[in-house]
């Protein structure tokens, strides 16, 4: 049965961050794939264009409107579980957190995945949203099939096996080829990881950083701008069973997780914001607040964790092998600077993987993100990085700020035209198209 809230009239669209706003000319929620190809079709019998909106969670405009926008909230909920291919099937609009309940309850779970799970599962994999470490860094390298509605009006289901081709490009798909509706994704059965969180020093962090991360499946460093401090996380997969895990007790959880990284944290940022010459001792109490710990407990709870203050992010990757290198350059920018970063700049790594848009295509990566307030103006802060990002060939992340156009991201990627020649052929009248996906993809 088709299903779908009837159309309304305009609505105001904002992301989470609060930094890129538009208005809609129309506003429907489809219920199933049938309302939303009559939607895609419209549109384009209209001349017009249509997105469908995720949780607002990119800091960029790639999902806003121009003149119809879709909701996601009707599209939600696991499809299928095929337990011999180890494959579950949801719809695209399903956030992440409820997919990881629902897997839990299955006794299955994500390979890896990043520390937000507000998004819902097309966004999160159409912007190349990612983890840090294990044998596939990104969710789109995890997919296993996909489903999505094409700039014709056409319902497209796409895997290695069914129009491969199409599989291929679109698993970073930038929202540029299709509307996702269904998205396979390989799974595991539910394993338990140990968390190792501890400061470190500048140098003994970054003189470790290689040993730590062939050890450990999966880490992250985080670095306070202005000291020598950082936190890194070391998370590894254990031979204990699901029931097992000896977690955070409730007190330790809500002191390191709620009061500590994220009330008191607000509050230093906020005092940051309105007298930026303490930043550099708060960042330094801030460094030393977290203490060490270790727990173990189900992959997804320890891989996602609260994030209740906002904030603007810009994100690059770049090649591995000079990562380390290049965050050096980015602390001396800053130490020669007169800014007054509050927030922790966060280092991941990737493994190499195949799919063409991804920031990891082709090479292995190391991530390195940089955040401020919501409401600070990030531009003199990201612009100043982002030569020192972009000459060392890094790709920014397409849900974070950045300022690159077609014509200079076409040559960071070995297949970005095949990609353009995909949206061709997918989306000829560019149903799909807004302004930062001109800016990115050219017209």
């Amino acid at each position: 049965m088709t299903t779908f809230v009837r159309p309304s009239l305009g609505a105001h669209w904002s992301n989470w961050s609060g930094l890129e706003e538009a208005d809609a000319r129309h506003v429907e929620t489809p219920g199933s794939v049938e309302a939303v190809v009559a939607a895609v079709r419209r549109a384009r019998v209209a001349g017009g264009t249509v997105k469908m909106a995720g949780a607002g969670h990119s800091f960029t405009a790639i999902a806003a409107p121009e003149d119809t926008l879709l909701r996601p909230e009707a599209l939600t909920g696991v499809l299928e579980v095929d337990r011999r291919a180890m494959t579950v099937t949801a719809r695209a609009g399903t956030p992440l957190k409820e997919l990881n309940l629902a897997l839990e309850r299955l006794g299955l779970c994500l390979h890896n995945m990043g520390d937000i799970a507000e998004q819902t599962l097309a966004g999160a994999t159409s912007t190349g949203t990612h983890g840090t470490g294990g044998t596939a860094a990104g969710l789109s390298a995890q997919l296993a099939a996909l489903e999505l509605v094409t700039g014709t009006g056409e319902v497209l289901r796409a895997s290695a096996t069914e129009n491969p081709d199409v599989f291929d490009v679109a698993r970073v798909g930038l929202g540029a080829l299709g509307i996702l509706t269904s998205l396979t994704f390989h799974v595991e059965p539910l394993f338990v990881l140990e968390a190792h969180e501890q400061p470190m020093t500048w140098d003994r962090a970054l003189g470790s950083f290689d040993e730590m991360t062939a050890q450990a499946h999966h880490v992250d460093m985080y670095w306070f701008p202005h000291t020598d401090r950082l936190v890194v996380k070391q998370n590894v997969r254990t031979d204990l069973e699901p029931g097992e895990q000896e977690p955070p007790s409730r007190l330790a959880a809500w002191w390191e997780d709620e009061l500590v990284s994220n009330t008191v944290f607000g509050a230093l940022c906020r005092v940051g914001s309105r007298a930026p010459g303490l930043v550099p001792r708060i960042n330094r109490l801030a460094g030393r607040a977290l203490s060490e710990r270790r727990y173990s407990d189900l992959a997804h709870r320890v891989f996602v964790s609260p994030r209740r203050v906002r904030f603007r992010e810009m994100e690059y990757a770049v090649p591995r092998e000079v990562g380390l290198d290049v965050l050096r350059e980015c602390r001396r920018v800053i130490d020669a600077s007169d800014w007054r970063i509050a927030f922790p700049v966060e280092v991941r790594t990737a493994p190499a993987d195949d799919v063409p848009l991804s920031t990891a295509h082709g090479r292995d990566s190391l991530y390195l993100a940089f955040h401020v307030p919501h409401d600070t103006d990030h531009t003199a802060y990201f612009g100043g990085l982002e030569p020192v990002l972009r000459e060392a060939g890094g790709r920014p992340h397409w849900g974070k700020v950045h300022t690159r156009t077609a014509a200079d991201l076409a040559p960071a990627y070995s297949r970005f035209d095949d990609f353009l020649a995909m949206r061709e052929r997918l989306d000829p009248d560019r149903v799909f198209a807004n302004a930062y996906l001109r800016r990115v993809l050219g017209d």
